[in-house]
């Protein structure tokens, strides 16, 4: 059976004093005898009273509290933005609630509504691979919560957002595979729903057509972050009289699957298809061989988002919704061949 959690009522009864002193003594209130504040602080150590902060945020109409939603934790990528928020939100004195939505809809949904149960005064969230209505998100928006939007950005949704250059990242990697005398390059794209997945197909269209390489659409695969797709639509690519030579894939655990399947049917890399990730997860330095792929500031997102969101808690109706875009840098191991010439 849980023990019940000591109040400033108990404390008040043991020393016969009234409420509104111990109160006064726990928030140091200058307004107190220093005999009394020593007698009730040390009470409350030996009690290990703990404040109500429920009761404390609705006095004050304000929790102090923010909320970060993010689709998944299986890769480091949103572990790592949200170590960028809580590095800011702590320093400010806000506390960060989190939640994932284990790639639900429905599960998003619920850990909405329990951060707005739970009075977060504002929310950083990236959107879940199954989101394809909003009226949760814009309904909370309505009622007057700030929403910072971060790597899962749709044009529907309306707020701040922070982006990195998807668009020049693709372009790097895949100009960079041209350079190391790929010519025949796929894509294993993401949802074509989200503003990062387009932007890096644009990219990847974009370089072809840089160095006169032809647009060859059926070598462009939808992946959509299901688990198990990217092998199946390499496994396609192999398949293929006219086999890639090289893959560029929307994130690092779409490039990961696609090495396996590689390996899997007895091919080299990079001898005979070379493999660019994006998103330079934590083991992409670690399989074999090491993966070359898109870095990401994964905590300057968080500490920006953050940024954004503290900034609109204190400028309220006044502040003008911002996008910024971090820029990315390409990281080349041994999943790519040297570079041959310039091209």
């Amino acid at each position: 059976m849980r023990s019940k959690q000591p109040t400033i009522w108990d404390i008040a009864i043991k020393l016969n004093v009234s409420i509104s002193t111990v109160s006064r003594a726990l928030r140091n209130a200058p307004d107190i005898n220093p005999d009394t504040k020593k007698a009730v602080l040390d009470l409350a150590h030996e009690l290990d009273y703990q404040p109500n902060t429920i009761a404390t945020s609705l006095r004050k109409n304000k929790t102090d509290i923010i909320g970060v939603l993010v689709p998944e934790f299986v890769h480091a990528y949103f572990p790592n933005v949200i170590l960028g928020v809580q590095e800011v939100a702590n320093a400010a004195g806000y506390k960060v609630m989190i939640g994932q939505s284990n790639e639900s809809l429905e599960i998003e949904k619920h850990n909405l509504q329990a951060m707005l149960s739970s009075r977060v005064e504002g929310l950083i969230m990236a959107i879940t691979r199954e989101t394809n209505e909003y009226e949760h998100i814009q309904s909370a928006q309505r009622k007057g919560l700030p929403v910072v939007f971060f790597n899962r950005i749709v044009d529907e949704l309306q707020g701040s957002k922070v982006l990195v250059d998807d668009y020049r990242g693709a372009f790097r990697a895949v100009e960079h595979l041209i350079q190391t005398g790929c010519r025949r390059i796929a894509h294993l794209a993401g949802p074509e729903n989200l503003t990062m997945s387009r932007n890096r197909l644009n990219g990847y269209i974009d370089a072809l057509k840089a160095h006169a390489f032809p647009i060859d659409e059926t070598i462009i695969m939808p992946c959509d972050f299901v688990e198990g797709k990217a092998r199946f639509c390499t496994q396609q690519l192999l398949n293929r009289p006219d086999r890639p030579d090289a893959l560029f894939a929307v994130n690092d655990p779409t490039a990961i699957e696609a090495l396996v399947c590689i390996q899997e049917n007895g091919l080299s890399i990079p001898d005979e298809i070379s493999l660019v990730g994006f998103s330079n997860a934590p083991h992409s330095a670690f399989v074999t061989p090491p993966l070359t792929s898109v870095v990401q500031p994964t905590n300057e997102i968080g500490r920006v988002a953050a940024r954004l969101l503290l900034r609109q808690l204190a400028e309220g109706p006044d502040f003008v919704p911002e996008t910024q875009t971090l820029d990315t840098t390409l990281v080349i191991r041994k999943s790519t061949q040297p570079v041959l010439r310039a091209v």
